[in-house]
């Protein structure tokens, strides 16, 4: 039997779609982005408080080259583009996810014009990419605290010493 396509591979969007797939979602428009190597407990908690702050989460995941520029290690990202996307696109919480291959996301901020932008609690709102320009068209910038102290570095760091 051939069951297809998940469905949630459906809210995978390149980058040259987003306007005509941000125009059919419900606003206002939550917009986040990172690695999300390996998800654990801290991204999906994060990812559910953000999508808290609107009706629509968009996600934008480095691209495999960006989170190699990022310094992480010379064996990051562990799972490709492809793999990192669909398991965010399974949560129930995110509304559609895409990829960015330069070294912030601010273009997909500009290509988004998100209502609101959120981090991680790692990232002081005047350090967050986007900030300016989001407040500038009067959105808000949210950095969430962690609930959850979890990271993928310290997970594979785990991993390696067992």
């Amino acid at each position: 039997m051939n069951l297809g396509a998940p469905t949630f591979e459906a809210k995978c969007c390149p980058p040259a779609a987003l306007a005509e797939r941000i125009a059919v979602l419900p606003r206002p428009l939550v917009f986040t982005n990172g690695c999300f190597d390996i998800l654990h407990r801290g991204h999906v908690t994060y990812l559910a408080q953000a999508r808290a702050l609107g009706a629509s989460l968009i996600v934008a995941a480095n691209s495999d080259v960006s989170v190699k520029r990022l310094g992480k290690g010379g064996e990051r990202p562990v799972n490709a583009l492809d793999d990192r996307m669909a398991v965010l696109a399974a949560l129930e919480c995110v509304s559609l996810v895409t990829w960015f291959d330069e070294d912030t996301p601010l273009q997909r901020i500009l290509d988004c014009r998100p209502d609101t932008l959120a981090k991680g609690g790692d990232w002081p709102i005047d350090k967050i990419v986007g900030a300016t320009e989001v407040i500038g068209w009067g959105g808000q910038v949210h950095s969430i605290p962690f609930i959850h102290q979890r990271s993928t570095t310290a997970l594979l760091e785990k991993i390696r010493r067992l």
